[in-house]
C-alpha cells in the first residue's frame, strides 16, 4: 500500500448526495478479485452513454459531455469532493479499488458510509471527513472557479489547505489514530500481520510448548 504522508491535487467537485458503491463500480464489473483494472470503469453509468461490458474497451465508448469526471479542467484530479453518506450501498471493496485505479487519493465529504469507510483506509485512499458548512463552501469555491481548485491534505497534521495561500486557515479533520499510523506507514492489513511476525513465532513456541499433544494430533490428521 502507497504511504499517505502529504498529498496536492486538484478537486473534482461531484455534487451528489448518496453515492452508493453500485453507483462508484456497478455490479456487472464485479467479475475479478485481482484488484487492478476497474480505473476505467469508475461512475460507468454517469461517464458513458452506453452500458460497459467487462474488459471493453472504454477509449471508443460514447461519454457524457456534462458529467463532471469528463470535464477537461478536472482531467488527472486526485481529489474528490462529494455530498453526505457517499459509498453507501452494498459492501463491495471494488469500489475502493476503482477509485484509486482512477487516480484518486482522498475523497473529502461530510460522512461516508460505514463498510466504504472501512475498505478505503485499509486501501490506502483517504477518507475527510467535514462539516457541511465547511464542504458548502468547497463546494462554492470549486464549482465557481474556471480552474480546478488546489487542495494540500496534510496527513499527519490532519489539516486541509485550501490553494498555495498562507492566509486561508486550514480545515481540521480527524482521523483514527491506528489507521492514521498504517497510512503514514503505507501498511495495510496483511502488512501489519507480518510487522509482528517475530511476537506471533513467540506465541506459537510457547504454545506448542505447553500443549505439545495438540501439535501431535494436527500432524497425525489425514491429508
Amino acid at each position: 500500500m502507497q504511504e499517505f504522508k502529504i498529498h496536492v491535487g486538484s478537486v473534482v467537485p461531484l455534487d451528489r448526495a448518496n453515492v452508493d458503491t453500485d453507483a462508484i463500480i456497478p455490479k456487472q464489473f464485479l467479475t475479478s478479485i485481482r484488484r487492478v483494472g476497474f480505473g476505467q470503469n469508475l461512475f460507468d453509468e454517469w461517464r458513458y452513454e452506453d452500458r460497459g461490458e467487462p474488459g471493453q474497451d472504454c477509449e471508443t465508448r460514447p461519454i457524457r459531455p456534462g458529467f463532471v469526471l469528463n470535464l477537461s479542467r478536472y482531467r488527472g484530479s486526485s481529489i474528490l469532493l462529494t455530498r453526505a453518506n457517499f459509498g453507501c450501498g452494498s459492501s463491495r471493496e471494488h469500489a475502493a479499488w476503482a477509485l484509486l485505479q482512477f487516480g484518486f487519493r482522498v475523497i473529502v465529504a461530510p460522512s461516508f458510509g460505514d463498510i466504504f469507510h472501512q475498505n478505503a483506509l485499509k486501501n490506502g485512499l483517504l477518507l475527510v471527513q467535514l462539516p457541511e458548512r465547511d464542504i458548502e463552501e468547497l463546494f462554492q469555491l470549486s464549482l465557481g472557479s474556471d480552474s480546478a481548485l488546489e487542495m494540500t491534505v496534510d496527513l499527519d497534521a490532519q489539516t486541509v489547505q485550501i490553494g498555495g495561500s498562507e492566509n486561508s486557515s486550514p480545515l481540521h479533520f480527524h482521523v483514527d489514530p491506528s489507521r492514521k499510523k498504517c497510512l503514514l506507514l503505507g501498511l495495510d492489513d496483511v502488512a501489519v500481520t507480518l510487522s509482528e511476525m517475530e511476537k506471533i513465532s513467540d506465541f506459537e513456541q510457547h504454545h506448542w510448548s505447553r500443549f505439545p499433544w495438540l501439535q501431535e494430533e494436527t500432524t497425525a490428521l489425514p491429508a
